[in-house]
């Protein structure tokens, strides 16, 4: 049935998803590990400037990014046209919106695991003579991987399903930033409800395939 539709708005989130996942997990994993084993001044205030995608309404925060990131944005104006970025409009917008939405979802579990870790094995995996990297490698990451796992299965699903910032920063474009949540969007509009079920059961699919893989991966 996908044949008859076209398979490119597929494509692109599959690409979308993947720098959404890997950014999650380096920089995702980094900010969840400080919150979690750190105090420091502003702690507070990173705190909430990740939660704020779970209050905003997506369609807001995308337009303050857009203010923020656009051609004519404060900070892109701020910067030298050699280092201007060209995000809006952009595959580039469609990863921000997607790390920018789905960010929170990955950190908190991830930040609960880490919290979660005992003292003593860190401390004993120290007296073994592990470094602090080291034990992070072998003690800590491998306990969090239920959070992990988590937080990819909220943050991929939000990534996959991803439509307010999406459209704010990608544009909506045929063929070129039109991710798979708006391409069903799309088609609805269309009166093509053919291709809306087809790429809604598509979506589901995918889901539910996530789910169930993460929560094995998770579960090990």
């Amino acid at each position: 049935m996908i044949a008859h539709c076209s398979s490119a708005p597929l494509q692109l989130s599959f690409h979308v998803l993947a720098w959404s996942i890997a950014i999650h997990l380096l920089l995702g994993t980094a900010l969840a590990w400080l919150l979690a084993r750190k105090r420091f001044a502003g702690r507070a205030v990173l705190d909430a400037l990740l939660s704020l995608p779970l209050v905003f309404p997506p369609i807001v925060l995308g337009y303050f990014l857009l203010l923020l990131l656009g051609r004519q944005g404060w900070l892109t104006q701020s910067l030298p046209p050699a280092l201007q970025p060209e995000i809006v409009f952009s595959q580039t917008g469609l990863v921000l919106a997607s790390c920018v939405a789905g960010l929170p979802l990955f950190v908190k579990p991830v930040q609960a695991a880490f919290a979660g870790t005992p003292q003593r094995l860190r401390e004993a995996a120290a007296l073994l003579g592990h470094g602090p990297w080291s034990v992070f490698w072998r003690v800590e990451l491998p306990l969090a991987r239920r959070g992990l796992a988590a937080g990819l299965v909220l943050a991929g699903g939000r990534s996959l399903g991803e439509v307010g910032l999406s459209l704010m920063l990608g544009g909506n474009i045929a063929g070129r930033t039109e991710t798979l949540s708006l391409a069903i969007y799309n088609h609805v509009l269309d009166g093509n409800h053919h291709c809306a079920n087809t790429l809604s059961l598509v979506l589901a699919a995918l889901a539910l395939l996530a789910f169930v893989i993460l929560r094995r991966w998770g579960a090990l």
